[in-house]
């Protein structure tokens, strides 16, 4: 549920028949990795057959098997086995194996298995006519453990098909806006993926209809053998459930053990209609402005697109119009540009397009001074744990996990990327309270972990903006002693060093209660994990006792097994990025919290201290552990001696270097910011490790409109967009040369609406258009948190951009996380500096 992992699509072995031979029913998009992007297209309808593959860390992230894109809308996925009618995240799939596409017939397949079965089979797409027949091949039957579990399910979104119609060999019906149906108690009692009971079918029959009155949506699904068809809502087990359409495996027979007919609306000639990108807070008089249109492939871009501005009496005047200049294509659409560089009145102004007059925006010279505000003074906030968080009659948490924390038991492989080592590395016995955690620290994404990486890349993000700006703004007030905070409520103290004192809290007390840093504290099961609603309710708050039954509790302890686990086996890594996140802290805690700027300092001078003079400790998984060891290295060097101006950490600086260029990108701002503290020699090598990642960046950027590195990971890339602007503001003021400051607006703009799929800005709250359904721990609401940064557009494998504001449950597109709220600060100020 965040962003801890890179996208493990399954290389597909695919036909290398040559493109000239492809027939008009496969799509194929020009490109050096063109053998890697077959699928179905028709007018308004792709057939996508394990183009991508499930994810690894949760297994189901909805993004594989066999997919339904209807009208530049993705309405169907996970087409393949499942042991369940609608399986949860962390329930088993089967393995992939291997891909074929089989050009001249017409015919795509997908192998895979259930290895602890020893079930293999196919799933086969085959085009037909203007149908599309789907089946399941194996040459051995269903086995006995799978048999009348195993089935072929297809997963239909909710957001589109809610409140439809319905039709069943012929009846009537509606698709339930909200869950509904009827649930059963599971057979064996057992709660799986949180979940006690399994949903009945809302309907069954040889023929299904959903949507049948839409045009845009209608799909048709036929047996074509003796199973039947069942149709499920998941919402009841879990509010990110889908409605599943399933046929269980018949048992006892090989080859062909079923058939789909299916049939879904797609309208001749249809064309995507164009959509109009760009910055949804608008422009500084004297920057670069120019905004991306995104249209079907088929589109010819011939019409003006028109710039207004609204004059004193609100009256629309056409102040430019010209065609939009043709870019070229990507992914699977067609680009232009308007530039309007030349328009600097100050005003309010409109982009109209093909009919289509898109929402206003400013030309100012103080347009971005307020863009971080709501991060500043909601999205953080409602992240800190361990608080009481109110805001006017609204509160949004109670008092969090106060009875944090217990020791997580040893070789234990948990859930969200979390792993316990062979030992503890601490004084404390399995499931052992440790005191003195149940203070400071943020949620670090839409669920309720302490993720101390998150942590202290946040703080370091934080004092990297008060070191640059100073920020005095003063509008929350926080309450340490109570455990209190309050929103939109000034206390005299700078919200940015309260920010950093809160998570700088948490990272001292893992080091007062176990004597280094730890992987994080989070919940013990899934059952917990996959709560939502008040943090405050998720556990008693009391601290778990053993010696006390499960419903006994006294005001401060019970025998309730619902406290968070601390994982603690020790990482050189970890230990490295709190030390600098600790060093950062001190620099910006000074003046405002001396002792505590103190002890931060010097337990990072003495964490630093013992990983150079002792063998480090490499223990990594996932990314729970910190990360590369060498970036973390250069980075605790490096903010020690931006702290202490102490010439040894120059030293150690000039020691680390080589290692850790690599990943200059990870440290590129810090980098810039120690030049001067740093020996003479040391300009040219910052100077040639600039080039270099300016060179690589560029050629990053050139496959798209938006002059940015657009990622193709499981986990959108707004992180990526914007570090490298934020690298890029430090490199053009240490070297104007070599880079323009139109590098940082570029990734400005992307996060504020200019990037492909939609023109959203990707930070709540902040744009006229913006995020306004997104995976924050209030998701099942279908609401938004002020000021998060969603991680934005996802590219689908081989060219589908998604971001969706119908649907807040995909993570790896609408999760906030920390990290990304600290660089929209960081950027915001930083663009407002650029020109003013």
């Amino acid at each position: 549920m965040k962003n801890k992992l890179t996208h493990m699509a399954v290389a597909a072995l695919l036909s290398t028949t040559a493109l000239s031979q492809f027939t008009p029913a496969f799509a194929q998009e020009a490109s050096e990795t063109a053998s890697t992007k077959e699928y179905f297209s028709e007018d308004g309808l792709d057939v996508l057959v394990f183009s991508n593959w499930y994810d690894s860390l949760f297994s189901d992230a909805k993004i594989s098997g066999v997919e339904l894109i209807q009208h530049d809308n993705r309405v169907a996925t996970n087409g393949d086995i499942r042991l369940s009618a609608t399986p949860g995240q962390w329930e088993p799939i089967g393995t992939f194996k291997t891909r074929r596409v089989d050009v001249a017939n017409g015919v795509i397949e997908a192998d895979l298995e259930y290895a602890d079965y020893d079930f293999q089979y196919t799933i086969r797409v085959e085009k037909d006519d203007d149908n599309y027949l789907i089946s399941v091949h194996s040459e051995t039957p269903v086995p006995n453990g799978l048999a009348g579990k195993a089935g072929f399910n297809l997963e239909f979104i909710p957001s589109v098909f809610g409140g439809k119609s319905l039709l069943v060999d012929g009846h009537p019906g509606i698709l339930p806006t909200y869950a509904q149906g009827d649930m059963e108690l599971r057979a064996d009692g057992e709660r799986t993926d949180g979940a006690l009971a399994e949903p009945l079918p809302i309907a069954s029959g040889k023929s299904i209809i959903l949507a049948p009155a839409d045009e845009q949506h209608r799909v048709s699904l036929k047996s074509m053998d003796a199973t039947d068809i069942s149709l499920y809502d998941g919402r009841n087990q879990a509010q990110n459930g889908w409605f599943v359409v399933r046929s269980v495996l018949p048992e006892g027979k090989t080859g062909k053990l079923m058939e789909w007919r299916l049939d879904a609306a797609a309208q001749e000639n249809w064309e995507r209609p164009p959509v109009i990108s760009y910055n949804q807070l608008g422009y500084h008089p004297a920057r670069n402005k120019t905004a991306i249109i995104e249209m079907d492939a088929k589109a010819v871009a011939d019409k003006e697109m028109h710039l207004l501005r609204f004059d004193e009496t609100g009256k629309a005047v056409r102040v430019k119009s010209m065609t939009p200049k043709p870019w070229g294509n990507y992914l699977r659409y067609k680009y232009a540009s308007f530039d309007f560089s030349d328009i600097t009145e100050t005003g309010v102004y409109a982009l109209e397009f093909d009919g289509n007059r898109e929402a206003s925006f400013s030309i100012s010279d103080t347009v971005y001074d307020h863009a971080w505000h709501p991060t500043s003074d909601v999205f953080f906030p409602v992240q800190m744990d361990h608080m009481y968080v109110n805001e006017a009659y609204r509160a949004w948490h109670g008092k969090a996990h106060m009875d944090d924390a217990l020791q997580a038991p040893v070789d234990h492989e948990h859930h969200d990327l979390y792993r316990q080592g062979p030992t503890t590395d601490t004084d404390f016995e399995p499931l052992q309270h440790i005191p003195g955690l149940n203070v400071g620290g943020w949620f670090d994404a839409g669920d309720f972990d302490i993720r101390t990486q998150s942590q202290y890349s946040t703080i370091r993000m934080m004092a990297r903006a008060w070191d640059n700006f100073s920020i005095p703004r003063d509008q929350t007030s926080i309450n340490w002693d109570t455990n209190y905070t309050d929103m939109h409520v000034p206390d005299g103290a700078a919200d940015i060093q309260q920010q950093v004192k809160h998570g700088t809290l948490q990272l001292l007390a893992q080091y007062d209660a176990v004597g280094h840093a730890i992987h994080g504290i989070v919940a013990p099961d899934l059952d917990q994990y996959t709560f939502l609603g008040d943090a405050g309710s998720k556990t008693d708050n009391r601290i778990y006792d053993a010696n006390m039954s499960a419903d006994e509790e006294t005001p401060t302890h019970s025998g309730k097994l619902d406290d968070r686990w601390a994982f603690t086996s020790r990482s050189s890594a970890l230990e490295y990025g709190s030390a600098a996140g600790m060093a950062a802290a001190a620099r910006t805690l000074k003046g405002y919290d001396d002792a505590l700027a103190e002890k931060a300092l010097q337990q990072a001078i003495t964490v630093f201290a013992h990983e150079e003079s002792n063998e480090p400790t490499l223990y990594q998984h996932g990314n729970t552990t910190g990360g590369p060891f060498a970036l973390e290295r250069i980075r605790a060097a490096g903010e020690l001696l931006l702290t202490t101006k102490d010439p040894k950490y120059a030293k150690s600086v000039e020691k680390a270097w080589d290692d850790a260029l690599p990943f200059f990108a990870g440290f590129a701002d810090l980098a810039v910011e120690i030049k001067d503290l740093m020996p003479k020699n040391y300009d040219k090598k910052l100077r040639k490790a600039a080039k270099d990642f300016i060179a690589k960046e560029t050629q990053n950027r050139s496959d798209n409109p938006f002059g940015v590195q657009i990622t193709r990971g499981g986990w959108a890339g707004s992180g990526t967009v914007a570090n490298n602007a934020i690298v890029y503001y430090f490199l053009h003021k240490a070297y104007p040369d070599l880079v323009s400051k139109d590098r940082v607006y570029a990734g400005f703009d992307f996060l504020l609406g200019q990037h492909p799929g939609h023109n959203l800005s990707l930070v709540s709250a902040v744009g006229a258009k913006s995020k306004k359904v997104a995976y924050g721990n209030n998701r099942a609401d279908f609401s938004y948190i002020a000021g998060g940064v969603v991680p934005g557009v996802l590219v689908l494998k081989p060219d589908y951009p998604e971001n969706r504001e119908d649907w807040p449950f995909f993570w790896g597109q609408n999760e906030y996380v920390i990290p990304n709220g600290a660089q929209f600060i960081f950027l915001a100020n930083a663009v407002a500096e650029l020109e003013n």
